[in-house]
């Protein structure tokens, strides 16, 4: 009997044991590549099924090319990197793991809000260089008279609200895409406009798409409060860093805190490095072990279950293929 074939076409693990294990049990051959453009996907992905992807492109040229191909499925939340108007007319499922990281994200933006609101790096950089005094910061101001503002109140979103509610005086949000109803009670909605005016926390938690490409732009960076501060542990382009250096300098921003940047790595030439008042990491507000594992292992069993029962567990695109027969 011929054994179903898979893709992993690219990944930065470690190792691959995980998905092998998984796979091999349920009697899928897995073919592992590194690829980075979508020739290399064709090349790599003929005769498979499925394509488990990380970061590599998945467009119309993909799945024109793969008759066989009926479900692609992302390591991640995000699927920026799929065309999916281009699965949806071939009948391409798309899939993703929606759900594996909300606590750690959450918990990731919260630590970076607090940590700038409170100076912790800025009083770490100047007790290594011998300064040792609380003022050195300038003015603190007391959390629990600040407000929260949430751009975005999906999973993730949520959960950022519920844990920073006794943190913050007020904590509100913006998301037009929820009825009234599914906002808690503890969170006041608000308009866009509106977030960002009375905000003096704007957290993001939006996935990347036309419609919130630079969303945090000049417009909505100015009317901020002066002193008020931008955490981002969504996707990079969501946020304008010119626009945000910009009002940093002009003193709109007290800082901001990235965990996502447009291009990441980000560029050594880059005056986000070494800037006094922006913190950085390494798109890492999603990663635990627990998390990690979650993650991986939700995307690959995505693929499995299209196999054994016609659809993915968690879909992003319904799509019409369907497993072939074995043979």
């Amino acid at each position: 009997m011929t054994k179903p074939r898979a893709l992993l076409s690219d990944h930065n693990y470690l190792d691959v044991e995980l998905e092998q294990t998984l796979f091999a049990d349920a009697g899928i051959e897995l073919t592992i590549a590194h690829c980075k453009t979508e020739a290399e996907v064709i090349h790599a992905a003929r005769g498979c099924f499925g394509i488990l992807l990380q970061y590599a492109p998945i467009g119309e040229a993909v799945v024109s090319a793969l008759p066989d191909l009926g479900i692609v499925s992302r390591i991640g939340a995000g699927f920026d990197t799929v065309d999916t108007d281009a699965c949806a007319r071939h009948g391409v499922w798309v899939a993703n793991s929606p759900d594996y990281g909300i606590g750690e994200v959450s918990t990731h933006a919260l630590a970076l809000a607090l940590a700038m609101m409170r100076n912790i790096v800025g009083f770490q950089r100047d007790i290594q260089a011998g300064e040792w005094s609380y003022l050195s910061s300038g003015p603190i101001r007391r959390a629990s008279e600040m407000t929260l503002g949430i751009l975005g109140l999906g999973r993730i979103g949520k959960r950022m609200a519920h844990i920073s509610r006794d943190v913050f005086k007020r904590v509100i949000a913006c998301d037009p895409y929820l009825i009234d109803g599914d906002f808690p009670a503890y969170v006041e909605r608000v308009d866009r406009q509106g977030l960002f005016e009375q905000s003096d926390v704007v957290s993001i938690h939006t996935p990347l798409n036309a419609e919130t490409r630079n969303i945090v732009n000049a417009q909505m960076l100015q009317s901020m409060r002066r002193g008020s501060y931008v955490v981002n542990t969504s996707r990079g382009a969501v946020v304008n860093v010119d626009h945000l250096l910009s009002a940093i300098d002009s003193g709109i921003l007290a800082g901001a805190a990235l965990d996502v940047l447009p291009t990441e790595p980000v560029d050594r030439s880059s005056r986000l490095l070494g800037h006094p008042k922006i913190i950085l990491t390494p798109h890492a507000a999603f990663f635990s072990v627990q998390s990690a594992v979650e993650l991986r292992r939700k995307a690959a069993t995505n693929l499995v279950s299209w196999l054994r029962k016609g659809r993915p567990d968690y879909v992003v695109v319904p799509g019409v293929r369907q497993p072939k027969p074995l043979s």
